[in-house]
């Protein structure tokens, strides 16, 4: 009976000791890799490196989910407009529901699935073979070296990924619009600037600001925390992916909470 009662009790306590370490080491990790862009010291082939495989290679797929969460939105809406003929308000739906709520949702999902696991991925095969070692050996920072590129690359390609996936969403909206309802692609286009989004515009950059920098240093902190070899790896990748969809939901939450809009 005592271990009914303690197995549950121990397994919820070991749930919030393993988030209160994630929590403290990711905001630690956090503090070092703010201390060593002041004054910026990094690797800037590096970060020319990172900004490449981190954004360019990934605009293919941005664009290819824009394109969807746009068509989406229209054909949620398609039965509401043919039935009330209320065409004017289909570009604000479009607007406020990609701008604002699921295009930066999705497109972080994508950006962490893609990314995130990736550079957990690199980092902890680094680990594991002890090529961070070695740079300690060389007397060379990792954080400098391997995460400060990395964390700067995933901000600042996380909002131009953003912004690019909000155009291709409203072309994804657009060209359904016109195929599935018949609204001309122009009138959509109107009603979408008649509805003075730039407060939900600007929410989702905010969104995708703070997206990055969860997935740039839970994706670094897992990465580097590897043990126990190639399992260890695919752990690390997996727990590293579990966190930040948790965070970008979490974020997501206060975030809409704190500054509400379309009110």
């Amino acid at each position: 009976m005592r271990s009914l009662v303690t197995r549950p009790l121990a397994t919820v306590g070991q749930a919030w000791l393993a988030l209160a370490a994630t929590l403290g080491g990711a905001t630690i990790l956090l503090g070092r890799i703010l201390r060593s862009l002041v004054p910026p010291r990094f690797d800037r082939d590096e970060t020319w490196r990172q900004l490449y495989g981190v954004g360019v290679k990934s605009a293919g797929i941005v664009v290819v989910t824009a394109l969807f969460v746009g068509a989406i939105m229209v054909i949620q809406s398609a039965f509401y407009v043919r039935r009330t003929g209320a065409t004017s308000l289909l570009g604000y739906g479009v607007g406020f529901t990609v701008f604002a709520e699921i295009g930066p949702i999705l497109i972080g999902l994508m950006f962490s699935g893609r990314v995130g696991a990736n550079n957990t991925a690199e980092l902890g095969t680094m680990v594991v073979t002890e090529q961070v070692d070695a740079l300690r050996t060389l007397a060379i920072d990792p954080i400098r070296y391997l995460v400060v590129p990395r964390f700067i690359a995933m901000i600042v390609m996380m909002l131009m990924l953003m912004a690019l996936g909000d155009v291709f969403a409203v072309i994804g909206a657009t060209l359904t619009a016109d195929a599935l309802i018949g609204i001309d692609p122009q009138v959509l286009i109107d009603s979408l600037l008649e509805s003075h989004l730039l407060d939900e515009y600007l929410l989702g950059l905010g969104k995708a600001l703070c997206f990055g920098v969860s997935i740039s240093v839970l994706s670094c902190w897992y990465g580097l925390g590897v043990r126990g070899g190639a399992t260890g790896v695919g752990r690390a990748v997996n727990n590293s992916v579990v966190a930040n969809a948790a965070a970008i939901f979490f974020i997501d939450f206060v975030m809409g909470w704190l500054f509400p809009v379309g009110l």
